[in-house]
């Protein structure tokens, strides 16, 4: 496995707790990452080839310190390096530009949050005001958007979540809060899973538990105790419980093959794979990991 990417899920905390967050995400969670792992990981990122890094959460403005030093270490390196925040820090506009000067020239990307899931409005002022910061001091910014359920016009993607607005993937938290607000389609109609690459993924997402994810809740290894170097070397899809089934026929094939219960529809190929995944935890707890992305509290 080639991998170009590398996205630091620096905290499992939040400021919110919305119904759509698949990392479960809020101000409960547990799980942080130090300054020191940080930099053990961006050593072996670049020993692995990755070329860029992202910083996200969870909310990762909450660890402001950590936040601006990893970042910091990581544009010393020679990585591209970007952001995801919700903006709750940009109140108004001067504080959103002192929020953001230390960034300035430093970071080519800063993803904003913003729509009916975090604020009262699409368009926040928090989102807004980071948006101007962030144009004055020269920083990309693109806002990321998640429609309500009953908007069936909303995107469907592939990989990280683009700039515009995109729709609910029913896993995590949208499972329990938002899954009677959707429509649904029959279960043997998810026969691929249309949101990530599972062969060649290219980025991965890491958690302070060390889980290497190629999708959220599914891990590949864990880099606290094999270095990602080796874990790209000995990835291979075509053997990992989880991820070979899915590659053959997608969340279908994977209720399928370990002959799991299931209702007749689902509201989506993500709602069908996370509940075959948390059926299948006490077989495949290694690969399915951490209990933060299946809402298991500690």
């Amino acid at each position: 496995m080639k991998l170009t990417g590398l996205h630091f899920l620096l905290t499992y905390q939040c400021t919110f707790e919305c119904d759509h967050c698949f990392a479960w995400g809020s101000p409960w969670q547990s799980g942080t990452f130090t300054l020191r792992q940080i930099s053990q990981v961006l050593q072996q990122a670049q020993d692995a080839s990755v070329k860029s890094i992202y910083f996200e959460g969870g909310e990762p403005f909450l660890y402001y310190a950590v936040l601006l030093k990893g970042v910091q270490e990581a544009a010393r390196l020679g990585f591209k390096v970007g952001i995801v925040s919700n903006a709750y820090w940009a109140n108004d506009l001067d504080d959103a530009l002192e929020w953001l000067k230390p960034f300035a020239g430093l970071i080519s990307d800063l993803s904003v949050s913003s729509d009916l899931f975090h604020y009262s409005e699409k368009m926040s002022k928090q989102a807004q005001h980071a948006t101007d910061a962030a144009r004055q001091l020269g920083i990309p910014l693109g806002v990321i958007s998640v429609a309500p359920p009953e908007d069936t016009n909303a995107a469907s993607v592939m990989g990280q979540l683009p700039p515009r607005e995109s729709s609910v993937m029913y896993r995590g938290r949208a499972v329990e809060k938002l899954i009677e607000r959707a429509a649904r389609q029959p279960w043997e109609s998810f026969a691929e899973c249309p949101h990530e690459d599972l062969r060649e993924p290219g980025r991965v997402h890491l958690d302070p538990f060390g889980y290497l994810h190629v999708c959220q809740g599914i891990s590949i290894g864990n880099l606290f105790q094999t270095p990602l170097r080796e874990i790209c070397d000995k990835y291979d899809a075509d053997t990992h419980p989880i991820i070979a089934p899915l590659l053959a026929g997608g969340p279908a094939e994977l209720a399928r093959k370990y002959t799991l219960p299931h209702a007749e529809g689902y509201a989506d190929a993500c709602h069908l794979c996370y509940q075959a995944r948390v059926a299948l935890r006490g077989r495949f707890l290694k690969e399915l990991q951490p209990d933060q992305m299946y809402g298991v509290p500690e």
